[in-house]
């Protein structure tokens, strides 16, 4: 893999009075948005049970009651802790793809939900555990120029704790990982190793030819978690040596600190927005994170400028 040089926060000239950030009050965290159909999808979790809010517009999307589309049963492998759900359109279905243990992190696996009808509301069945082989996290899908579907989350090397990698996999279906996984990236970085050695949260963003992941760096409890870039130029998604590196590509300020886990979506202008979550508190912890968004703009180099984050009003 190429190491590129940190990018310089560059300032959008889009603005953020769109919003009134935060979207989502404390505790919230790990938001994840996909617009379909003229409807924006917003899908989040409270540990036990994923929610979805549906709107026509992203202005008034976190402002919609949220609807139970599945809760957890009360024991066994996927009953406790689910983390970070993101809701998929694949080949004609919605797909829910989350993280969840038995009580223990140790156990922690990826599961995926399959919709039985047209409605990304439900019914859902249960697909079972996506075989990662160790430790993961954070599931996100992408498709590659020729419709291939891909699967990148965050895990472990071994069965034992360790470094939070990204790792990749083909895919057979929306269900069912090809595999083997190739390791994308490792924490090695300063700006990657803030509290602990981490890279997690990926999130995709595709435009004229070039695939980049965009993924949390460092502890995600302190203020110094930040967001990595990943890029692609060739195509070729199952070599490690064909992506580059780059960040931080959005960290903290005096203001705002704790930066993590994005998401994604064009509005009905055609403006790309960013949706994270930051913390509220330099105290290490994960109870005083809330949900935002912000535009951000396409620079001449063809990648994504997030700018610096947007500060909350007192």
């Amino acid at each position: 893999m190429t190491i590129a040089k940190a990018c310089e926060p560059v300032f959008s000239p889009a603005s953020s009075a769109t919003f009134s950030n935060p979207l989502l009050p404390k505790p919230s965290q790990d938001p994840w948005v996909t617009f379909r159909d003229g409807t924006y999808h917003a899908l989040n979790t409270d540990g036990r049970v994923l929610w979805l809010r549906r709107s026509s517009s992203v202005r008034d999307l976190y402002h919609q009651a949220p609807v139970p589309v599945w809760t957890a049963p009360m024991q066994g492998p996927h009953s406790k802790h689910l983390w970070a759900p993101e809701l998929h359109f694949l080949n004609g279905k919605w797909f829910i793809y989350y993280a969840a243990d038995n009580g223990r992190n140790r156990n922690h696996r990826l599961w995926a939900l399959e919709a039985e009808g047209a409605d990304a509301a439900g019914p859902y069945r249960h697909c079972g555990m996506l075989q990662t082989g160790t430790w993961a996290i954070d599931a996100t899908v992408l498709r590659d120029h020729r419709g291939e579907l891909y699967m990148l989350w965050s895990g472990w090397e071994r069965v034992q704790r360790g470094p939070q990698n990204l790792y990749l996999s083909s895919m057979d279906s929306p269900t069912r990982l090809r595999g083997p996984r190739v390791r994308l990236a490792e924490p090695v970085e300063p700006w990657e190793n803030c509290g602990a050695p981490v890279c997690e949260g990926p999130a995709v963003l595709q435009r004229n030819g070039l695939t980049c992941v965009i993924y949390s760096a460092g502890a995600s409890w302190m203020a110094d978690s930040c967001l990595g870039l990943l890029v692609n130029r060739d195509g070729n998604l199952l070599d490690p040596l064909s992506w580059e590196k780059t960040g931080p590509v959005f960290a903290r300020t005096e203001e705002v600190w704790g930066l993590g886990h994005c998401s994604f979506v064009n509005n009905h202008d055609g403006d790309p927005l960013m949706f994270y979550h930051a913390k509220t508190r330099l105290n290490h912890g994960w109870k005083d994170r809330n949900v935002r968004a912000q535009h951000f703009t396409w620079g001449p180099d063809g990648l994504p400028h997030f700018g610096r984050p947007v500060a909350v009003p007192s």
